[in-house]
């Protein structure tokens, strides 16, 4: 048994170790794929090793170089405060990415659990959460934000409840679809018939059939979030000072932008980059994950 076991097992990794292959096989033949994932890449690294990047305080409040322009020791100017831009777009990312991941993990965990519930669930509990995932998603997402950050007051929390909220249903609905295409499929009611439960089903076949689609939403949905949580900041709504924030680097530079337009740029050029790389690595994961739209056949 020991061996059938080993055998079993060494079978597995080389399945698993040859669809790795030939997923960095197909996205290696996408230009604009390789390019995002650099970019994501980058930004992550410049995320997780922000403490070893900046050269400044992004706090610290200095009064001699207040609206300077880019040098060698402030490499992206001051600001109005005298703080350190460059220190503080890179410490941003920290803000933006906790925001993203955070909110986008907690929706995308609990919109999995509801719409594998209501997929296999009774009809009636299927109706009473499509009831519950329309009537969330009726809420103009700005709107909402605004409403709960005025109950809540500004802060990150907030902003991160705002996003999982409004996010759970469309990933409820990617799920609920995938798994009443599968529900009553061949191979599903052959399981049914050997007696296999609905918990293996759901982990053993709809659950792999699903991750590929919500990969590619949530790689799509997180520069939303990004620009989303940034919005709210710029409002004075989101992410309190004197923390390092997107949003706030753009309020604070539009404020003064008829002095120096660094602070907008600044603040502006890490939001494009983070959508532009995500999008495109979104599209590369779409191609890839979905035959009919593989642009290789």
């Amino acid at each position: 048994m020991e061996d059938v076991e080993a055998i079993r097992t060494a079978a597995q990794d080389r399945h698993d170790t040859g669809r790795l292959a030939s997923f960095l096989r197909q996205l290696g033949k996408d230009p604009l794929g390789i390019l995002g994932a650099i970019l994501v890449v980058a930004m992550v690294a410049t995320a997780l090793l922000a403490p070893l990047i900046i050269t400044h305080d992004p706090t610290r409040i200095m009064v001699g170089p207040r609206l300077a322009p880019p040098s060698l020791d402030f490499l992206m100017g001051t600001d109005q405060l005298g703080r350190d831009t460059f220190s503080r777009v890179i410490m941003g990312g920290r803000i933006a990415l906790l925001v993203a991941f955070a909110s986008l993990g907690s929706s995308l965990t609990v919109g999995l659990l509801l719409g594998l519930i209501a997929g296999f669930g009774p009809r009636w509990l299927d109706s009473f959460l499509l009831l519950v995932f329309d009537t969330v998603r009726s809420f103009p997402v700005i709107i909402f934000a605004l409403a709960i950050v005025a109950l809540l007051g500004p802060s990150l929390t907030s902003v991160i409840f705002v996003v999982a909220v409004t996010s759970v249903p469309i990933y409820a609905r990617v799920v609920r679809t995938q798994a009443h295409a599968l529900r009553n499929s061949e191979f599903v009611e052959a399981e049914r018939c050997m007696g296999a439960s609905t918990l293996r089903i759901l982990a053993v076949h709809v659950l792999p059939n699903v991750i590929g689609p919500l990969l590619i939403l949530v790689s799509m949905d997180v520069p939303l979030v990004i620009t989303l949580e940034a919005g709210l900041s710029f409002l004075g709504m989101g992410v309190r000072p004197p923390t390092p924030d997107w949003g706030a680097i753009l309020s604070d530079g539009y404020g003064y932008i008829h002095k120096t337009a660094w602070l907008v740029i600044a603040g502006g050029i890490p939001i494009v980059v983070t959508t532009l790389g995500f999008t495109f690595l979104g599209e590369a994961l779409r191609d890839i994950f979905d035959p009919k739209l593989r642009k290789d056949l």
